[in-house]
C-alpha cells in the first residue's frame, strides 16, 4: 500500500508480470529449506546450547552482551558472504537471478535461487555454531533480516532528510536502489542487508548514483527479454553464461 502511494522509482513495477515469479521463488525457497534441511539456524542455536558449544559459552559471556556479539556478528558474516556473492563466479551466477528483475518492489525482497537461499542458511547455521549464539539472538536477527529485505527493496519515497537520518544506522530504500543499478560501478557497492556500518567501514558505501534515483536503469544488461524473466527460466539461468 505504501508503494502505491509513495512511489519512489517511476519505472513500471509490472506487477502482474513480475509478483507471481518472484513470490513463486519465495514460496520455492520456503519449501526447499523445510524439506532439504535438517536444521535451521535456529535450531543449531538450541543444539548449540544444550551442548554449552561455541565461543560465547566457552567465554561465558553474559546473555544480553553475547545476544548482542551474536547479532552483529550474524550481519556482518552475511554482509561478507553477500560481498563474496559479487565476487566469485560460481556464486555470481547463483545471486544475479536476484539482480536480473528489472524493477524493484517489495516482491524483488523474496526473489532469490533456492541454491543461494540454501548456501546462506547453511553459512548462518556454521556461523551460529561457531558463535555459540542464543535461540532469541539468532530468532530475532532472522526476523530483522526477512523483514528488512522487504523494506530495503521497497519501491518507497522518504523524505530526503528521514532518508539520510536513517543511513547512519539502517539501509534504507535508496541507499539499496544504488546496489540494484544496471551501472556496474554501483552495484558493487552498499551491500548490507540491514546495517549500513559495514558498507561505510569497509569502503563500499555509495551515498547517490550516477544517474537520478526516480529513473536509473534497474537490474543487469543481460537476461532482460520477457523469456528470461520466468519462473523456470530464473530456476535454470545459474547454468548459462555471463554472456
Amino acid at each position: 500500500m505504501a508503494e502505491y502511494r509513495w512511489p519512489q522509482h517511476a519505472a513500471s513495477p509490472m506487477r502482474q508480470r513480475r509478483w507471481p515469479v518472484n513470490f513463486g521463488l519465495g514460496a520455492i525457497n520456503v519449501l526447499c529449506l523445510r524439506l532439504l534441511l535438517p536444521w535451521l539456524a535456529v535450531d543449531a542455536a538450541f543444539w548449540a546450547r544444550q551442548k554449552d558449544f561455541g565461543l560465547l559459552h566457552l567465554l561465558h559471556v553474559a546473555p544480553w552482551a553475547a545476544a548482542a556479539i551474536a547479532f552483529v556478528a550474524l550481519d556482518l558474516t552475511i554482509y561478507t558472504q553477500h560481498r563474496l556473492m559479487h565476487r566469485i563466479e560460481i556464486l555470481w551466477r547463483l545471486h544475479r537471478v536476484h539482480h536480473t528483475d528489472i524493477a524493484l518492489d517489495v516482491s524483488s525482497g523474496v526473489r532469490f535461487h533456492p541454491l543461494e537461499i540454501l548456501l546462506s542458511m547453511g553459512i548462518k547455521i556454521v556461523a551460529v555454531l561457531l558463535l555459540g549464539a542464543s535461540p532469541a539472538a539468532v530468532a530475532a536477527f532472522e526476523i530483522v533480516l526477512s523483514s528488512f529485505s522487504l523494506i530495503t527493496h521497497a519501491n518507497l519515497r522518504l523524505s530526503s532528510r528521514l532518508d539520510a537520518a536513517l543511513r547512519w544506522v539502517f539501509v534504507t530504500p535508496d541507499m539499496h536502489r544504488i546496489h540494484h543499478s544496471v551501472r556496474p560501478e554501483a552495484h558493487d557497492t552498499n551491500y548490507g542487508f540491514h546495517i549500513s556500518w559495514w558498507d561505510r567501514l569497509f569502503g563500499s558505501y555509495l551515498p547517490q548514483p550516477q544517474l537520478a534515483q526516480d529513473t536509473m536503469p534497474l537490474g543487469l544488461t543481460i537476461f532482460r527479454e520477457d523469456q528470461a524473466q520466468g519462473l523456470a527460466a530464473l530456476l535454470i539461468q545459474p547454468a548459462k553464461q555471463w554472456h
